[in-house]
């Protein structure tokens, strides 16, 4: 859009980046350059420190000086207050990137007169301005500024002079200003010459605090107009955008093993697909943390990086209680492979625990993340928002082609092809668990509820923790249905017994065969031999006899001759 504004000649409205982690996304590029933001909110909703980031990472990532006009803090104590931040502002201060100015007000020194002007206020940020060639301005804060002032007409005018002033300086300012009781500032003017308006707030909800920011206005700007979590922590703020709702991610056509060869046959031969969201759900004691190990653990082999966030149990609780089914996690661990992170969920709100795994994904860069159980996050009525807060979630994994795994803990009373969050149509593979009871044995079955894109088994599997992990065996179909447990050892016995008689008979009549087969061949041998000895007793009788012709033969022929002689 901002290309085709710039094709048809329209003048388009630079922007300031703040460098501050998410606002730059909301807010569409940054502040409005060359104009002031009023940043309100009530106390501690960290109004100051927005605006000394702003400063500070203008100097350090834009290379542009800042001035920031304290009227409440010495310039001592905003060094101490966020040093613990990892902010340095004495060695900015000394490179002439920043300048702080603390100017100390009086309510009586201010009286309020047709001719009353900020005319001192302005000569002392134009110095401070010219000092370091400052490109950003920080005015803390408005009440401090104007505590004096009664009258809203020269309240209105000294506004208005104020941030024209700024204006025509073409610097990019930030005016804090403290949250009124039924406006948005004490004041209730400074939102409405103000060309941009942000609003932080602290809000309440089931005893547990979340910070939150607002884009109130934007003048000549596309702006958010949610409200967005955020937290401040040792790396400064962080603001978390709503994700995106276009459904554009990117896929993969690459599988992975879950780490159970009998799991990954049921998956087609070759497991999940990478990028998808897989949904292990179960009641308790089904093996959901079992199944995580060893998904973790195969993506450690493959020397990828896990994330395993659990909300229930400390990782060394975990990596024992692992380590009894032969999935020693330590050595991942320790390897860098392997990153843990266990904290209750009651620490603080769901936007803010949505931020601090946003930032664990940033700064580790998995492969796998898991959550053990995401349900965790659901209370008494913040059903609505723990889906929303697990579809973002879900979103920015996807987003990032990183594999999550999330167990859900079912209610044994609850249906179980429901999760409590109803979060089901956004897993691309789901895992049942459940309890087989008969014969007064309770025992573990597994079933695949859906896949999207792979062939997956339609066949219930008996789900069995071991000493060497979790092993799936194949069907064992009975009389009365599907046997696990003794129910099936008794059934595989009686089967083998059953076995072992057919295969004795059978033995015995190859036995009973394999004798008359003898039997018929000595027969055959010994009439073999018989003929051979009446073969010979007749050739002899023969050969005796054509002898015996011979003789006759010649006395026939020696008679004839003896006559023929008599005759001559």
């Amino acid at each position: 859009m901002e290309e085709k504004r710039k094709e048809v000649g329209l003048e388009i409205l630079e922007k300031s980046p703040t460098g501050i982690k998410g606002l730059d996304d909301i807010t569409g590029g940054g502040l409005p350059q060359a104009r002031p933001t009023l940043l309100c909110g009530s106390a501690g909703s960290g109004k100051t420190l927005m605006a000394l980031e702003f400063l500070v990472r203008g100097a350090v990532l834009f290379n542009e000086p800042g001035v920031y006009m304290a009227f409440e803090e010495t310039e001592q104590e905003l060094i101490r207050n966020v040093a613990s931040l990892g902010f340095d502002l004495k060695k900015l201060i000394a490179e002439k990137k920043l300048t702080i100015d603390y100017v100390h007000i009086e309510r009586s020194e201010i009286e309020e007169t047709g001719e009353h002007d900020l005319e001192g206020l302005f000569i002392r940020i134009n110095q401070a301005i010219d000092q370091v060639g400052a490109k950003r301005v920080v005015l803390d804060t408005l009440e401090a500024l104007f505590s004096g002032f009664s009258n809203t007409g020269i309240l209105r005018a000294e506004l208005r002079r104020l941030f024209r002033w700024l204006k025509n300086k073409g610097v990019t300012a930030i005016i804090t200003g403290e949250r009124g009781e039924s406006a948005l500032t004490r004041h209730g003017l400074e939102e409405y010459v103000s060309d941009c308006v942000i609003l932080l707030e602290h809000v309440e909800r089931n005893h547990i605090y979340t910070r939150r920011l607002r884009i109130v206005k934007y003048r000549g700007s596309k702006h958010e107009t949610n409200d967005f979590p955020f937290l401040i922590d040792d790396d400064g703020i962080s603001i978390l955008p709503i994700t995106s709702l276009t459904l554009d991610h990117g896929v993969s056509n690459e599988r992975i093993s879950s780490g159970v060869a009998a799991l990954d046959e049921m998956l087609g031969g070759a497991g999940f697909y990478r990028g998808s969201s897989i949904l292990i759900s179960g009641t308790a004691g089904t093996g959901k943390t079992s199944l995580c190990g060893h998904m973790a653990e195969a993506a450690c082999r493959r020397g990828e990086k896990v994330l395993y966030l659990s909300f229930e149990e400390s990782s060394k609780q975990i990596m024992r209680n692992l380590g009894s089914i032969g999935l020693h996690l330590e050595q991942w661990q320790k390897k860098g492979l392997l990153q843990f992170h266990a904290e209750r969920v009651s620490i603080y709100g769901l936007e803010a625990h949505l931020t601090s795994m946003h930032k664990l994904i940033d700064a580790f860069k998995p492969a796998v993340v898991i959550l053990d159980p995401i349900n965790a996050y659901l209370s008494n009525d913040d059903e609505l928002e723990a889906k929303t807060m697990i579809v973002r979630l879900i979103d920015y994994i996807k987003s990032n082609y990183i594999t999550g795994f999330f167990t859900n803990l079912t209610a044994g009373a609850s249906v179980e092809e429901t999760t409590d969050m109803k979060i089901s149509s956004l897993m691309d593979c789901w895992l049942l668990l459940r309890d087989i009871e008969e014969n007064g044995e309770r025992n573990r079955g597994l079933y695949v509820l859906k896949s999207r894109g792979i062939a997956n088994s339609n066949q219930i599997r008996e789900f069995l923790i071991t000493a060497q992990g979790v092993e799936l065996k194949e069907v064992y179909l009975g009389s009365t249905g599907i046997l696990t447990g003794s129910s099936r050892e008794v059934q595989e016995l009686l089967d083998q017994e059953e076995e072992m008689r057919l295969e004795e008979k059978i033995k015995q009549l190859e036995l009973v065969l394999e004798r008359k087969q003898k039997a018929i061949q000595t027969q055959i041998e010994l009439s073999e031999m018989q003929m051979k000895s009446d073969e010979i007793e007749i050739k002899d009788k023969i050969d005796a006899l054509k002898r015996q012709h011979k003789r006759i033969d010649l006395k026939r022929q020696v008679a004839q001759t003896s006559r023929t002689k008599k005759g001559a």
